[in-house]
């Protein structure tokens, strides 16, 4: 378990959680600061040099921060806010009355079953069933968002509706932005774990990929 007093950690709530909810990037860092009081809140977005001391831990909720970060940059580490809640265990968890879900893990964390198993365990947490598709964990597949712009926005959108229709239950989890409008256009309706945790329902907002893309690359570039 993290030190509550731990000095090198610090939050990113990355690109897609601020232009998302804002509000709740927020939210999930005073939850953050009640259990480890030196976080650092930390918004320099993950295609760039961090600009952190050797040793520092970087608390991600986007996958592709996570990925981005522990891999291009040296001395930086990495953990997902789920395996944090997960671990500390003492989150407001709501009830959802045994909901029946499915989950899409995002490709970028493919290779990290702890946050396969931490967004698991805070699912059963809040009293949700899970009924996972046949690619999911260590094997899951891309939602299709990742096929842009070297795809038409054609195949982009019909990848994404191959990997909806794969998907055993109506509501499917996502700890991914770009995985929520996936997921809708493939006629899914997308529950985003930080939504659930807050008791929120989720909204897409523009499934648009060229325009939800322009809006990423302008906050990659102000950050």
């Amino acid at each position: 378990m993290f030190s509550r007093d731990c000095t090198n950690l610090y939050f990113n709530p990355g690109c897609a959680l601020n232009l998302y909810r804002p509000e709740n990037a927020e939210r999930i860092f005073a939850y953050l600061q009640a259990n480890f009081p030196k976080v650092h809140m930390h918004d320099i977005c993950c295609r760039h040099n961090p600009q952190l001391p050797a040793g520092s831990v970087i608390v991600n909720i986007c996958a592709g921060c996570d990925q981005r970060f522990r891999s291009l940059y040296d001395g930086i580490s990495t953990v997902s806010l789920w395996e944090l809640i997960d671990e500390v265990g003492n989150f407001p968890f709501p009830d959802y009355h045994g909901m029946n879900v499915s989950i899409h893990d995002p490709c970028p964390v493919r290779d990290r079953p702890a946050v396969h198993r931490a967004v698991r365990s805070l699912l059963h947490k809040m009293n949700i069933t899970i009924v996972e598709a046949e690619r999911a964990g260590t094997a899951s597949i891309c939602c299709g968002d990742s096929l842009y712009p070297a795809c038409s926005t054609e195949k982009v959108y019909e990848a994404m509706k191959t990997r909806a229709r794969s998907m055993p239950c109506e509501h499917v989890v996502v700890y991914c932005v770009s995985c929520i409008k996936a997921m809708s256009v493939g006629g899914r309706t997308p529950l985003y774990l930080v939504d659930l945790l807050l008791g929120q329902s989720t909204a897409p907002g523009t499934c648009d990929v060229a325009e939800w893309h322009h809006a990423l690359d302008t906050y990659i570039a102000a950050h």
